[in-house]
């Protein structure tokens, strides 16, 4: 029963692992493709992030450049907005799409959205527990079967189930963190006419395939925690 329990547990990760593969190649190449297409206003990503943040009368964050590629984020911590090489220097639709998305994280900061802020605090946990919680499951799990502590098994498994819980949540918060980040970046983007029509489309799109990224992620992670859980409970009923 466990083998075949485990069989279906990798089947269901491996169909997720497929699809976010797939989800962030084709990110990838619509980053590619929108980073040919060059903005008529000549404005760098690293230009384009402080001119949001003026705009927003947000004067104590900084824009800095970091080393990768698809490694921008913004870091609460202190205050500031990183933008990889590619995105601080280039002026393309695609380096205006990711520049100003990290600014709207930083206006989220600025005006406490709450996903954000709940987000900020479920950090530390999640650090904590995410690593270890599928092992702390799968062990009670086996102390379920073999009985070696009787009952107290389930309460093992149920704990690492709540760890598990805390980064799913995680994961499902994160997802209007990203989209209010980039529909704050879309409408700055057209309202302050940054980005001509052609490049607006290009920058939406490539937004939209960042948040799908995401969006894998949490589905994965409800569906990891909704399988353990009947494995847990579906076990203890069995006892």
């Amino acid at each position: 029963m466990m083998m075949s329990g485990h069989t279906g547990f990798y089947i269901l990760m491996g169909a997720i692992s497929i699809v976010s593969w797939l989800v962030s190649n084709q990110l990838k190449r619509k980053f590619k493709k929108y980073s040919q297409i060059q903005l008529r206003n000549g404005m760098s990503g690293a230009e384009i992030a402080e001119k949001m943040l003026a705009d927003h009368g947000i004067t104590d964050v900084q824009v800095i450049s970091t080393r990768g590629q698809l490694t921008d984020h913004y870091n609460p911590k202190n205050k500031t907005v990183n933008l990889s090489e590619v995105v601080y220097s280039q002026r393309n639709a695609a380096a205006a799409a990711v520049s100003a998305h990290e600014v709207g994280h930083a206006v989220q900061h600025a005006t406490a959205y709450q996903y954000l802020t709940m987000r900020s605090k479920l950090v530390p946990v999640v650090q904590i527990t995410s690593n270890m919680s599928q092992w702390v499951v799968m062990g009670g799990i086996a102390l379920m079967a073999s009985n070696a502590i009787g009952a107290k098994g389930v309460w093992v498994a149920i704990a690492g189930l709540a760890m598990m819980g805390f980064a799913t949540l995680f994961s499902v918060v994160t997802l209007p963190v990203e989209y209010d980040a980039s529909n704050r970046a879309l409408a700055w983007l057209k309202n302050k006419n940054i980005v001509t029509p052609d490049e607006y489309k290009g920058s939406e799109d490539a937004l939209k395939w960042a948040a799908r990224t995401y969006l894998v992620a949490a589905l994965g992670a409800i569906a990891s925690l909704l399988y353990w859980a009947m494995k847990i409970f579906g076990g203890s009923r069995r006892r």
